[in-house]
């Protein structure tokens, strides 16, 4: 059983629609009811920034701070950690103009808010996330690398570098006669970040599908409840895997030199990493989950992110913290126990919201229930 990371202390400060709160907490489950806008969603946004990002919701810092507020945001959370009880403060309050967020260690400044990362690994899942199978590929994208972020925090360092050296690229071409050198040196540059970008997704698939391929043998009744699925990824480099990442490269190289006046033409570079879909299928039912019903998808999306879960707590030896917000809403009276297993069985601490009290019935005495009314929360 991993190990067990869990927020036993949270304050918000000018959050959201929450001017000031204070929480204590312990090692149980976190379930938050509450009508619709209560700011449910907004105390587990505010867990969120427990990770590096911008949280569940990806906003802008200023949209995140409370209206009217002074001094942007903060977030305060003292958490028994990977390395060990630490406390954990962030925000933007004392930043120009809210455009950034600082992150202290036990009081100490951290140097970039990765050192998160150090401490613990939050995963999530919204009812923004239900349109994954159907949505554009760039959120198929985004998901997958939050998915390779939780155990490689480097991968979002090299996806910036491999966004800003593009978009060098993207302006050098739509000048009359661009420095061929300079040219060079930046698809160099691209061809290294997007080809590790492109590996680091890959090794996160070799992963998932190991581990559900290791579950089929010992899949238990409540785990048989949610279907597994089967990934890939297309639209990069797609006959090449295998390659050594040298190879890879000269290859993306050749792509980047050819491309150069379709490339310019377009206004955009054409081929990258930037390009790939991450393809998935219900491998029970070998469809794929476009497909597949609404019931369907979202519980291909609950076992898909109940994976990750289990491969970061194998991989790490510390279970993540779970933010599963209106997981209930969908699920059947049997699937929502099911799921309660489950989430148990990781070994960590989840947050989960509703708006009925009585569907997380089945939870018991593993939860702390918490109702959330206008900003105020009460037990």
């Amino acid at each position: 059983m991993p190990h067990k990371v869990f927020v036993n202390r949270l304050k918000l400060t000018d959050f959201r629609n929450y001017a000031t709160l204070a929480l204590d907490l312990d090692a149980r489950h976190v379930v938050l009811t509450g009508e619709n806008g209560a700011g449910k969603t907004n105390l587990m946004e505010a867990v969120s920034f427990l990770s590096p990002g911008r949280g569940l919701r990806r906003a802008a810092y200023a949209d995140v701070a409370r209206v009217g507020a002074a001094d942007g945001f903060s977030v305060f959370a003292a958490v028994e950690g990977m390395e060990g009880p630490v406390e954990i403060g962030t925000g933007t309050a004392g930043t120009e103009d809210g455009q950034a967020r600082r992150l202290r260690l036990n009081g100490t400044p951290a140097k970039t808010v990765d050192e998160l990362t150090d401490h613990l690994r939050v995963l999530w899942l919204t009812p923004a996330m239900d349109g994954l199978f159907t949505g554009p590929s760039a959120d198929r994208r985004r998901f997958l690398d939050r998915l390779v972020l939780s155990l490689d925090p480097e991968h979002g360092r090299r996806a910036s570098e491999f966004e800003r050296a593009m978009r060098s690229r993207n302006r050098l071409l739509t000048e009359f006669r661009p420095d061929p050198a300079w040219l060079s040196a930046i698809e160099r540059e691209m061809a290294g970040l997007g080809v590790s970008m492109a590996l680091a997704r890959l090794e996160m698939l070799g992963l998932l599908t190991a581990l559900v391929e290791r579950s089929q043998v010992e899949r238990s009744q409540s785990e048989g409840t949610f279907p597994s699925a089967t990934l890939s990824l297309s639209g990069f480099l797609d006959d090449l895997h295998g390659l050594p990442a040298y190879d890879l490269e000269e290859r993306y190289l050749a792509m980047l030199l050819e491309g150069r006046g379709r490339d310019a033409a377009a206004g955009r570079t054409l081929d990258g990493p930037h390009r790939s879909d991450l393809l998935i299928r219900h491998r029970e039912k070998n469809m794929e989950a476009e497909r597949c019903s609404t019931g369907e998808q979202k519980a291909l999306l609950v076992g898909l992110v109940l994976a990750h879960a289990r491969l970061v707590g194998d991989m790490t030896g510390h279970a993540p913290v779970l933010l599963l917000d209106e997981i209930a809403a969908h699920l059947d009276e049997g699937r929502r126990a099911a799921l309660f297993d489950l989430v148990d069985g990781l070994g960590g601490q989840a947050f989960m919201t509703g708006t009925d009290r009585t569907m997380f019935a089945a939870l018991g005495e593993r939860g702390r229930f918490l109702t959330v009314a206008n900003g105020q929360v009460s037990g």
